[in-house]
C-alpha cells in the first residue's frame, strides 16, 4: 500500500504525516508513506488545498488534517 501526504511542509502537513504514521503503526499495515511537496503532482490529484492524503492513488481527504480513526478506516 502506498500512502501519499500532499503538502508543502506546513504545520498541518507535518501533523497529517504524524497521524498517518500513527494509524499505520497501530493497525500493523504494511504501507509506504511518501511526502509529496511538488505542486504539479499535488494538482494532478485535483487537490487545491493541503494537506491531502492519497491512498493507492485515491484521494481520501484534502484541506483538512484527518483523525487517526479516519486513516485507520482508509487503510484497513
Amino acid at each position: 500500500m502506498k500512502i501519499e501526504i500532499l503538502g508543502s511542509g506546513c504545520a498541518k502537513c507535518k501533523k497529517t504525516k504524524e497521524i498517518v504514521g500513527q494509524a499505520v503503526a497501530e493497525t500493523g499495515t504494511d504501507a509506504e508513506i511518501v511526502k509529496v511537496e511538488d505542486m504539479d503532482t499535488i494538482l494532478s490529484y485535483g487537490v487545491m488545498l493541503t494537506p491531502g492524503v492519497v491512498v493507492d492513488g485515491d484521494v481520501k481527504i484534502a484541506g483538512k488534517v484527518p483523525t487517526v480513526d479516519s486513516v485507520k478506516k482508509w487503510i484497513s
